[in-house]
């Protein structure tokens, strides 16, 4: 019998799971957090905001991990994959596959613990909030729930059919071929919404529906495409959406047509808080160099300038020592580079 975890089982690892185990699957939810994971297996795991269920299922603690699994769906903060990855060898069957769901660009140095043969890379098309121990808010509409999965070299079709078939138990999996571009939309994505929540400590739609908070969304978005593309990447759809053909822009025009777009891009998910803000919000460091971060990182590279971008950088990396709040008037911050 084929074995399934999910490590780091916080806000959509828990909803994922929930998904999962109520869909006839069985999976292990796997979190450092004991007072999560006792309300997990005493209530089971309930799920609110835009649906409402509660779900028995399997909740464990990294030390109380035995045997090995057939698939580990990594859902923990990049900043410790060094660390989880090289504990996770130890539990993946020889055969087994660690699929990263996590931001960024994760896969290469994954594949360099365990293998390109034992690494496949998901982009996650939702959002969720944990609000307390064994209770997470599902924030994007049900309708609007998708992965994009990839595949590295040495991946078998049996290994992905898999995690396919694992995944849709909660929604639909689209099996995407240009993975490195699946990436770039989904950091595109996250770089903008997520950096641009946390600096302002809201919500995606409270950049969405703000007329500054466009303004530099809609920046923001051009820069991270200028250096996908000197990157050598080629956006991939999100939801069957080109997000370069609606945002990209050569002038003022195309400029204000893209920050148009944005409130309708967004609409299903305007209620996503950042899980940058998450973090903040409970004194833990987040993943802004693994988000925003790879976004100059690969500027640097390629010659590009990301000013936006390093300046969402330097004020949630303010926010998080304390010299900052998040909040709307740090929008203002941005006005000398509109």
């Amino acid at each position: 019998m084929k074995r399934y975890a999910i490590y780091g089982a916080g806000s959509l690892g828990t909803v994922l799971g929930a998904y999962i185990t109520k869909n006839g699957g069985a999976i292990d939810l796997i979190n450092r957090n004991q007072a999560h994971v006792s309300a997990l297996n005493e209530k089971g795991a309930r799920i609110i905001g835009t649906v409402d269920l509660t779900v028995p299922v399997k909740a464990f603690t990294p030390d109380q991990m035995s045997g090995k699994y057939d698939v580990i769906l990594l859902m923990t903060k990049q900043l410790f994959n060094q660390e989880v990855v090289t504990l996770l060898k130890d539990y993946l069957a020889d055969d087994g596959v660690i699929v990263t769901l996590q931001n960024g660009l994760p896969e290469s140095t994954i594949a360099e613990i365990v293998g390109a043969n034992r690494t496949m890379g998901c982009t996650v098309e939702w959002g969720a909030t944990l609000q307390e121990p064994g209770v997470c808010e599902l924030t994007s509409s049900p309708d609007s729930l998708s992965f994009h999965m990839g595949k590295m070299d040495g991946i078998t079709d049996g290994q992905f059919a898999m995690v396919k078939d694992l995944l849709e138990l909660m929604c639909p999996v689209h099996e995407e071929k240009n993975l490195i571009g699946a990436r770039w939309s989904k950091l595109l994505i996250n770089a903008t919404f997520s950096g641009l929540g946390t600096v302002i400590g809201g919500t995606f739609g409270d950049v969405s529906g703000s007329k500054d908070g466009r303004n530099v969304a809609i920046r923001c978005m051009k820069e991270c495409i200028d250096v996908g593309h000197a990157a050598g990447a080629e956006f991939a759809p999100v939801q069957g959406k080109d997000i370069t053909k609606l945002f990209y822009y050569k002038s003022a025009f195309k400029r204000a047509i893209g920050c148009l777009l944005i409130p309708i891009a967004m609409k299903k998910h305007r209620k996503i808080e950042p899980s940058m803000l998450q973090d903040l919000k409970k004194g833990k460091p987040c993943e802004v160099d693994a988000i925003n971060g790879v976004v100059c990182e690969w500027g640097k590279k390629c010659g590009v300038a990301t000013p936006i971008n390093d300046r969402i950088v330097e004020i949630i990396k303010k926010i998080q020592n304390g010299e900052l709040k998040a909040e709307k008037s740090n929008l203002r911050l941005f006005d000398e580079l509109l």
